[in-house]
């Protein structure tokens, strides 16, 4: 249960100003389509975080435990710094034609957007971080998705002026830190 909550809340907090998250903002505002918009979220996150957690399952079966612990602890770290840095969507992302429909558009830019995202990285270490719960780790990252994303898709842009994203950036990076340091301390 510790995968799944942990999952959830890191991912929740570390889309909060994310691409995917201005993606969901721009495909809401686009499209006007909240239904087709979120199942495309749902199935395009649910496929890159499977993927994603697998590659952290296998890694975790690679490398030994405390050498494990030390690439964890820095890759998390490195996430929070990175937390600090805010993303932004690229302009032709939001210009992708709607040949698939609303769902299939948001699919397919949610799928590739999340590609080297820091969700999916963050999923790929909780992933050979947490053994033997991949399928934990797999549905927390993805209900985090869901949980930042779903609301920006309904409430567009008036969530981005209420949620305070520099404030959410610095928990997320004090809670990265603390993992990180608490993964080194181990090893």
């Amino acid at each position: 249960m510790e995968a799944f909550l942990l999952s959830t809340g890191i991912v929740a907090l570390a889309e909060m100003g994310d691409k995917t998250q201005l993606l969901a903002l721009v495909l809401a505002a686009r499209f006007r389509k909240p239904w087709p918009i979120v199942a495309g979220i749902l199935a395009a996150t649910l496929a890159n975080h499977a993927a994603a957690g697998a590659v952290g399952a296998w890694i975790q079966s690679m490398v030994g435990p405390g050498t494990l612990r030390v690439l964890l602890g820095i890759s998390f770290l490195a996430m929070a710094a990175w937390m600090l840095v805010p993303d932004r969507l690229d302009a032709d992302e939001a210009q992708k034609a709607p040949r698939l429909g609303v769902f299939g558009t948001t699919l397919v830019l949610f799928f590739l957007a999340e590609i080297g995202d820091k969700t999916q990285i963050a999923t790929v270490m909780l992933a050979a971080r947490f053994e033997g719960a991949l399928a934990w780790v797999v549905a927390g990252t993805t209900l985090g998705m869901m949980l930042a994303n779903t609301p920006a898709v309904w409430l567009g842009e008036k969530l981005t002026r209420r949620v305070p994203v520099r404030a959410v950036h610095l928990v997320s990076a004090v809670i990265f830190a603390a993992l990180g340091i608490a993964a080194l301390w181990m090893a």
